[in-house]
């Protein structure tokens, strides 16, 4: 299995310090509002690659008004051993790894940690920019191959200074060559590990008899086709130059690329669904993403669900923790009460939130 089985945070969020003994069940944490459900699940997520379901940065995470620093503590348990994980940052700067007392990197947390989520702001998915369907599914194949985020940072970084060479109105393609070399790599990288992980989420789906919907899933351009080939991208990027010169900014790639889901019982968009049925398809994906993981990695991952039972009836929401139990995964879900959780019974560890004197109180119940 792959579960936490240990968690301090120290300064983070509004956890002064919290101490958390797990026990390899589904977590289920209720409290109040503002209680810092959530700063528990963001300080999960940590342990992969990236920054974290809130996307926020190092400095946003530290506990106001010390704001020195924050630092999580965790014991790993992965199928073939045990780690101790650490993870921190200090006056905002960049957040460091140590795995095993050792200076580790984010890539490695990648390789021993699959941490995969949903959470309330995804609820718009469908009917959102476009730019959140391509971090939804970034995130989904950087779950099956943690570097994807280093071709993500590449391509964006080239791609930067190719816009700045387009506003600038640069003509002499020397300055062009070299970058665009670099997001022809990175590009490729990119929507190959997109298109892998789209075929392998609709399989997963396909396999499964769940009672969650299926959603068929299509990797689109805005515009035309994505080049096939790390050459055709190099030549598309050349090629266009003068007209992207005319908008300032580039017009083929990855980043023009858009997910489209479609509601296969029912045989219409996705965007165009009920609020129920499109949160019932992205937790349908997140099902398939952790079902995926369980065949190639041998142990499912960590799912983190924040608020989940929002917008699912009694009957899905049972269905959703009879499917979690059933992949022997350690999902953590937050409610604000107990009741949210009582189909799962002794299937999950509970756990209520509290605070006394700065001090986060985590109860067992």
């Amino acid at each position: 299995m792959l579960a936490l089985t240990e968690l301090t945070l120290s300064h983070f969020r509004s956890h002064l310090r919290a101490e958390l003994h797990l026990d390899g069940r589904p977590v289920a944490i209720h409290g109040k509002n503002g209680a810092g459900k959530t700063n528990i699940l963001e300080a999960v997520s940590l342990f992969s690659p990236g920054r974290g379901l809130r996307r926020a940065s190092a400095a946003d995470m530290v506990r106001r008004p010390e704001g020195l620093g924050w630092k999580l503590k965790a014991v790993l348990q992965a199928p073939d051993q045990a780690y101790e994980i650490e993870t921190w940052s200090e006056e905002g700067a960049a957040r460091q790894v140590r795995i095993d007392n050792k200076a580790s990197n984010q890539i490695a947390l990648g390789q021993i940690c699959r941490v995969v989520w949903l959470v309330p702001v995804m609820d718009r998915l469908w009917v959102e920019a476009a730019e959140g369907r391509r971090r939804f599914l970034d995130r989904i194949a950087l779950s099956f191959d943690p570097s994807h985020a280093e071709a993500t940072l590449t391509y964006e970084k080239a791609m930067r200074e190719r816009n700045r060479l387009l506003k600038e109105q640069v003509r002499d393609a020397a300055w062009y060559r070299v970058v665009e070399a670099q997001m022809g790599t990175a590009g490729h990288r990119i929507h190959t590990a997109r298109c892998s992980a789209v075929q392998r989420l609709i399989e997963a789906q396909d396999k499964a008899e769940t009672a969650f919907p299926t959603a068929h899933l299509d990797l689109v351009q805005s515009e035309g086709e994505m080049p096939q080939s790390e050459a055709d991208l190099v030549q598309a990027l050349a090629e266009g130059r003068m007209r992207d010169m005319k908008v300032g900014r580039s017009l083929v790639g990855p980043h023009r690329s858009d997910l489209i889901g479609t509601y296969v019982h029912k045989g219409i968009a996705a965007k165009e669904c009920s609020t129920g049925e499109q949160k019932a398809l992205l937790v349908s994906l997140i099902l398939a993403n952790a079902r995926a993981l369980t065949a190639s990695e041998g142990a499912p991952p960590i799912l983190l669900l924040d608020e989940v039972a929002a917008h699912l009836d009694a009957g899905r929401r049972a269905a959703l923790y009879d499917e979690i139990c059933a992949l022997g995964a350690q999902a953590w879900m937050t409610g604000t009460g107990a009741e949210l959780f009582a189909e799962l019974g002794t299937r999950a560890q509970v756990l209520e939130v509290g605070d006394m004197e700065g001090i986060s109180q985590v109860v067992s119940r």
